[in-house]
């Protein structure tokens, strides 16, 4: 079974069951040494994956403001220009950085910054509205993010946002914004092979919201490309890992998440498919509400990635398996 296109939760709109992710394309960023963006990029080859996503029927694009200190959002604006009528841009705020040193600094979650931020993101993506804005502070409370409702409500009615969302791993976050937000349409978290967010998507089941998977191919190590003995740059995120990554330690691949990947290669490349292809079917076939964001730098990326949409979700049976390999790998430290 095919898969072209899924609705954005209460929005209605429809849009490629396939997203092209933006956080690399935005090039090198830093907080202090420590590096935030996946090492440096060719705008040029950038603006071409682009084009090419979109021959290819991908309508959904994921970025952030942050993501380069504002240069995802310029290249994604310009790559754009003349086609804005096209394709759903979503993006995010929550983190504030400095253009010119590409440094990112202080999160700032107040009601003020907010409607600067999305200001500053209509100016970066040349564009009049905004379709996902997107609070890009995974763990913020509660609290705190409920008086931005009322913030983006006002955005809304300006039309320069027209629907909204939390990019957060957590459930009761999901359901706080589910309950809160008239116009709450998507909840983007962690969902691969390796990583499960199980209650996350059950709130966007729930309550009629897009389920966004950022991480669809673990950081790369779905593709298949990466050994143990990979090495990643000093100016890439993962050769220097921060705490909150632990797929890759000391520049490398972690030995434990490649053991994972090999564990289900199989079942996820038995029909064809390749090994992006095969996570992003297992995506898929987990809810009707996923939408993939793998992240794209190249042409060659993304024309594998969009090949998953000809095979579509896995088989039940396929998923099944799938299932059954991760939850033997879950029990076997308990085993021994």
């Amino acid at each position: 079974m095919t898969v072209s296109t899924r609705v954005l939760g209460r929005s209605g709109i429809e849009v490629s069951a396939l997203g092209m992710g933006c956080w690399a394309i935005g090039g090198p960023w830093f907080a202090g040494d420590q590096p935030l963006g996946w090492g440096q990029v060719d705008d040029d080859e950038s603006t071409r994956a682009i084009h090419r996503a979109l021959e290819l029927g991908v309508t959904f694009f994921d970025t952030a403001d942050v993501y380069g200190a504002g240069h995802s959002e310029r290249v994604l604006g310009r790559a754009l220009a003349g086609r804005r009528d096209e394709v759903v841009i979503a993006t995010k705020w929550g983190s504030t950085f400095d253009e010119r040193t590409r440094q990112s600094t202080e999160p700032d979650w107040s009601p003020t910054y907010l409607r600067r931020a999305a200001e500053a993101s209509l100016r970066r993506l040349g564009t009049d509205r905004i379709d996902l804005y997107q609070l890009h502070l995974n763990e913020l409370d509660v609290d705190l993010a409920e008086p931005l409702l009322g913030t983006l409500a006002d955005l809304v009615a300006e039309g320069k946002v027209r629907w909204y969302g939390w990019s957060t791993d957590f459930a009761d976050r999901a359901e706080s914004w589910a309950l809160g937000g008239t116009h709450t349409t998507a909840i983007q978290h962690s969902l691969s092979v390796l990583q499960d967010s199980a209650e996350v998507l059950a709130v966007c089941e729930k309550h009629n919201l897009a389920s966004v998977n950022r991480g669809p191919l673990g950081m790369g190590l779905l593709t298949g490309k990466y050994t143990a003995t990979t090495t990643l740059g000093a100016d890439d995120v993962r050769g220097i890992a921060p705490q909150w990554l632990d797929w890759f330690r000391d520049g490398r691949p972690a030995p434990e998440w490649l053991a994972r990947v090999d564990a289900v290669r199989e079942a996820l490349t038995v029909d064809g498919r390749t090994l992006a292809q095969g996570a992003l079917g297992y995506l898929w076939a987990r809810s009707g509400r996923t939408m993939p964001i793998p992240g794209c730098r190249t042409v060659a990326q993304v024309e594998e990635n969009a090949g998953a949409l000809a095979y579509g979700p896995l088989t039940a049976a396929q998923l099944a398996e799938v299932q059954r390999l991760l939850a033997a790998l879950r029990t076997a430290p308990e085993q021994r």
